[in-house]
């Protein structure tokens, strides 16, 4: 098998229905590229590593990676990266949202000297956020966009996308920084340093969900508004009261949650 150009890193849990799925569009949109697949799985109790193992026993381009008693996307990610040899790196969610046929263009922009971080852009002409399930979770989208923005010192549209891809090189240079926490490895990524990375958006068309569902929670916006918070004391004290209304909104979805669930029994 030659080594790979790049791989992508898929932290996932419960996703056992979408891994066969993925690797097939991953196979449609590669094609006559080199490249692996690491699905980093926080022991799914559905048996998402099992099929993992089952296709990587036909297919030597998918890996598993499997965490037992840790949990979280960034960490996952972080993982996954730092196991990987691949020149480039490329991160995406498990269930299908993340349009792939991004990932040529990506690879693109990181080939030929124009980047060195390729992000998928819900929020460019070209992409779209219709996969976002409802208005709250735009919201909250939004909210977290504008609250990011204010922190980098580089235009970018979307420093909340999943999806992204980069030089291994700057994701080695910038690894021992990041936080770990929470699920917007991005962000963390992107101000890990004061040094700006050359950016390029690619637009994205933000799928509904074919299978599973949303891994955002309560502890994943408290989590996020606390890196936002920490951040912003570092950079830009104003910034706190932004990531501290974050916060209330996070704290407020979740009581909402648990009253329509009581509500619902």
């Amino acid at each position: 098998m030659t080594a790979p150009e790049i791989s992508i890193i898929i932290p996932c849990y419960n996703e056992v229905e979408n891994v066969v799925p993925v690797v097939d569009a991953l196979e449609t949109v590669l094609s006559g590229m080199t490249w692996e697949v690491v699905f980093v799985d926080d022991n799914s109790p559905d048996g998402t590593m099992e099929a993992v193992r089952q296709l990587a026993q036909k297919k030597p381009y998918v890996r598993g990676l499997l965490r037992i008693g840790r949990r979280g996307l960034s960490s996952a990610v972080i993982e996954g990266a730092l196991s990987v040899s691949a020149p480039l790196i490329a991160v995406m969610d498990g269930d299908l949202q993340h349009d792939e046929g991004c990932l040529p263009h990506m690879i693109a922009a990181l080939r030929d000297g124009r980047a060195d971080i390729a992000v998928a852009s819900r929020h460019i002409t070209g992409g779209s956020n219709e996969g976002l399930s409802s208005v709250w979770r735009r919201f909250l989208s939004n909210t977290g966009i504008w609250t990011a923005r204010q922190l980098l010192n580089v235009p970018l549209t979307d420093p909340m996308s999943g999806f992204f891809a980069m030089r291994r090189s700057v994701f080695m240079d910038r690894a021992s920084r990041l936080d770990g926490t929470g699920f917007k490895i991005l962000l963390d990524i992107m101000i890990a340093r004061p040094e700006p990375l050359r950016v390029q958006e690619i637009p994205m068309n933000f799928r509904d969900r074919a299978h599973g569902e949303s891994k955002l929670d309560s502890g994943v916006m408290l989590s996020f508004a606390r890196m936002l918070t920490k951040h912003s004391f570092r950079r830009r004290p104003r910034l706190t009261y932004g990531t501290t209304a974050l916060a209330g909104a996070g704290l407020f979805w979740a009581g909402w949650r648990l009253l329509s669930r009581k509500r619902s029994a």
